[in-house]
């Protein structure tokens, strides 16, 4: 699970002083402070994939950080309450999604579960995989987004996918609790998503064409559905495969077998055969370590785990009895755990919102840059980098996040203390420059997050370094984290803080 605060506090309110006094002690959840000090949120989270299609309520349990003297609340329980029957995600003529067939089922969830799109306070709605590939999957996301809640929405490409996989399947958890390594390999029905964990964070992230509906077939083998990855494979292998025509048994396997090598291949970080690099839809992974771990997930990974559950004239079986038969070729020696989500490893289950204060040695360059609404975060560790080294960093963030610099509004967070010193600034202040050029060129603002209580100091240093440049908004006393996205309200001329919303994603895992 996604999280937010380290902190889990109980409340004791009155302790000994009630038997002092001769009174009995009220249960936690009597007392008068009790709701003071507990929020309950029911939440949803839409998931619209290439493949499938679901939905989850949950209900959150925010707790005041009391114990941090903070007004801050952070998500201590979450709890299930239902969760949908799966959908093959349907599409009309394979360029758009069918809104229609989507509503009714989201509408039949909603009242199996009995509630109201207005008994709901929060949640998240993305398209992932092929499915946010189609013409209309942003109109989509907002339509769902507006008609079942005001939610946060995005369509995830398959690296930030493989980031939400590493998140709900428990591979990252995994990489804390044990200190190791944790490779999660995500299949669904368009594409394989891979991710490489270590110390709680997502560290690596690659996307090929391997998925288990690239071809389909009705229930007398006739095929109804190529991809072009599968025609990619299929001439590859000099195969002849199109819609209205039967494939043959062995045929299906070829093809399972040659697409579970090219996942495995890049999964292995060997030399790419050249099949391989034809499916790769991303840079290949570059991160070195060995890994200790790996953690299969999506819906082909319920195949892995139950191989006897029913079939949906795809390729998912055959393709998980083939990296059940090759993974310990290509990955010798790397333990295999079982994720804590297979299918549901990317639905959200909620957004729980919270609010924080910022400092008051903010710097805002252009105060009709705010409020800004629904901002995604990008997080970067600072340590002590050079320039150049923080420049490569954030550009790595914003490609696994899929923002492309300059193109849309997206708030940076820094990690870590910056030494106060005018070299130390002005060393961070030329790293962020050198990653925000785009930016800078089309004139778009720049959000960024300190750590430290110095952000006045570094939106002034930032601005010298552009020469001036006036669209910079830079606020400390904010904690954020991967998977957030923020409301930035206006400056409040009486203290000079501004309040920050923050809307952070909750995994099933």
């Amino acid at each position: 699970m996604h999280e937010e605060g380290g902190h889990s506090h109980i409340h004791d309110v009155g302790g000994d002083a009630y038997h002092h006094h001769g009174y009995a002690r009220l249960p936690e959840d009597l007392h008068p402070f009790w709701k003071m000090d507990r929020i309950e949120l029911k939440s949803v989270g839409i998931d619209i994939g290439s493949s499938t299609s679901h939905l989850i309520f949950s209900i959150l349990e925010m707790r005041r950080q009391s114990a941090a003297l903070s007004s801050r609340f952070a998500l201590k329980k979450r709890t299930i309450l239902y969760k949908s029957d799966i959908l093959l995600t349907p599409f009309r003529e394979g360029t758009t999604i069918d809104a229609d067939v989507l509503s009714d089922f989201f509408r039949r969830a909603y009242a199996e579960a009995g509630l109201n799109p207005g008994d709901v306070d929060t949640g998240a709605v993305i398209t992932t995989g092929n499915a946010a590939r189609k013409e209309n999957a942003a109109s989509i996301v907002e339509l769902f987004s507006n008609q079942m809640g005001n939610f946060v929405c995005a369509s995830a490409g398959p690296l930030l996918e493989a980031k939400m996989a590493a998140y709900g399947s428990g591979a990252v958890a995994k990489s804390v609790e044990t200190g190791r390594t944790v490779l999660n390999i995500d299949i669904g029905g368009g594409t394989a998503k891979l991710a490489i964990a270590r110390g709680g964070k997502v560290l690596d992230v690659a996307a090929t064409d391997v998925g288990a509906r690239l071809v389909t077939f009705d229930d007398g083998g006739v095929v109804t559905k190529v991809e072009h990855a599968a025609g990619v494979v299929a001439k590859h292998l000099g195969l002849s495969v199109s819609v209205g025509a039967a494939l043959a048994e062995a045929d299906k396997e070829r093809i399972a077998e040659s697409l579970a090598t090219a996942l495995l291949e890049t999964a292995a970080r060997r030399r790419l055969s050249p099949l391989s690099e034809n499916l790769l839809i991303s840079a290949p992974l570059s991160d070195s370590a060995e890994v200790d771990t790996v953690i299969f997930s999506g819906g082909v990974a319920e195949y892995l785990q139950n191989p006897g559950l029913p079939t949906f004239g795809d390729l998912g079986p055959l393709l998980a009895e083939k990296l059940g038969k090759l993974v310990n070729t290509y990955l010798p020696g790397v333990a295999q755990e079982a994720a804590a989500q297979r299918i549901r490893a990317t639905v959200i289950g909620a957004s729980q919102f919270t609010a924080q204060v910022s400092g008051n040695t903010i710097h805002i360059g252009n105060h009709s840059l705010l409020p800004v609404r629904n901002m995604p975060v990008v997080s970067v560790e600072l340590a002590e980098a050079e320039a150049e080294q923080l420049t490569a960093e954030i550009g790595a963030a914003l490609v696994r996040s899929e923002i492309v610099e300059g193109s849309e509004p997206f708030a940076i967070t820094l990690r870590g203390r910056i030494t106060p010193s005018y070299e130390r600034l002005r060393t961070v202040c030329d790293g962020i420059a050198g990653a925000l050029s785009a930016t800078v060129a089309g004139r778009r603002p720049i959000f960024l997050v300190i750590d430290s209580d110095i952000a006045r100091l570094v939106g002034r240093t930032l601005s010298d370094v552009l020469g001036g440049y006036r669209d910079i908004v830079c606020i400390d006393g904010i904690q954020l984290q991967d998977f957030d996205y923020i409301d930035i309200g206006e400056e409040r001329a009486e203290s000079g803080v501004v309040t920050v919303v923050i809307k952070s994603l909750v995994f099933t895992g």
